[in-house]
């Protein structure tokens, strides 16, 4: 005769052992999305600051108190959404949504969160990082509880995040952001975030329930703006690179070069949009697309020759 141990004949045996896995926290504060605070580290690859040692030291806690505020907020977000994750086709498999987090421990761990970051900002940061970072955690709290469900607005809230981003890693590297970087990285963010409503859209058609914002969207409207977004972005950025104040920055003639990588990785992202349909989660896509890697790759490669070694 099989003896059964007490615990596993409990029905919630397996969901009290999740919610006591570090890992189902981990996973909660999703840090595979924390590839988007590089954005913080721009202003050093641009300000020729990357080999000075303090400036490198204070934009990598910058980048950790970044990704500290954005764990919190994903947390925030999940905890608001909890009803609509839950009829969602993959959101309903996140801790909350499943039930193998309780709404009070992840109250409780969005603070510790956010502790941590207001420490490391405080303590080892410039005054003015922790404004950027107030605004940021202020902007995704109305985003979480209001903005996301008006169209239009919700995209242009995501791109602020990643202006923001790129504003306090120039505070903390002691670097001017020139009004370039925050124009591209403006029109950069929009564009991916008018891929996430795209799948959201289709998830629609499939009779899932996703956001109150799309009312105000429809595939039409979305694929046509992604498309002048690409053209945008294209344009600004070889307008960029042949500006006069950016060849006497630089010292260099040649920077259209990396324009190239910058067309080809567009029209990879296009290609995954409307191809094979996986604009849903930008951050998935460039940690698993190996022709983005490569298009990536060779843009810094390319761009870093330019500007530290044939330049300046």
């Amino acid at each position: 005769m099989d003896i059964i141990h007490p615990l596993k004949s409990l029905p919630g045996a397996k969901s009290a052992a999740a919610r006591g896995s570090v890992s189902v926290y981990l996973q909660l504060a999703r840090p595979h999305q924390y590839v988007k605070n590089g954005f913080v580290l721009l202003p050093l690859f641009f300000g020729y600051k990357s080999a000075a040692p303090q400036a490198l030291m204070s934009a990598l806690w910058a980048f950790a108190a970044f990704c500290l505020t954005a764990g919190a907020v994903y947390v925030l977000n999940d905890i608001k959404d909890i009803t609509e994750d839950r009829e969602h086709p993959r959101k309903k498999n996140r801790p909350l949504a499943s039930g193998a987090v309780s709404i009070r421990n992840a109250v409780i761990f969005l603070l510790f969160l956010l502790a941590v970051s207001c420490s490391i900002s405080v303590a080892l940061l410039p005054r003015q990082f922790l404004y950027i970072l107030f605004a940021y955690l202020l902007l995704n709290v109305g985003y979480s509880f209001y903005l996301k469900q008006i169209a239009i607005v919700d995209v242009i809230c995501i791109a602020t995040g990643f202006v923001l981003r790129v504003l306090a890693g120039g505070v903390v590297a002691a670097v001017e952001v020139s009004h370039w970087i925050i124009i591209m990285t403006f029109l950069l963010a929009i564009f991916l975030a008018l891929g996430k409503r795209r799948d959201d859209l289709l998830l629609a058609d499939n009779g899932s329930n996703i956001r109150k914002s799309l009312s105000g969207y429809n595939l039409e409207f979305v694929s046509m703006s992604m498309v002048s977004m690409t053209s945008v972005v294209i344009v600004a950025y070889l307008l960029y690179c042949v500006s006069p104040e950016v060849i006497q920055k630089h010292g260099t003639h040649e920077l259209y070069f990396t324009g190239f990588w910058v067309i080809a990785g567009f029209l990879r992202y296009l290609q995954l949009t409307f191809v094979q349909k996986r604009s849903g989660s930008p951050t998935m896509i460039l940690l698993h697309d190996y022709f983005l890697w490569a298009v990536i790759g060779g843009w810094i490669s390319t761009f870093y020759w330019l500007i530290y070694v044939a330049g300046h």
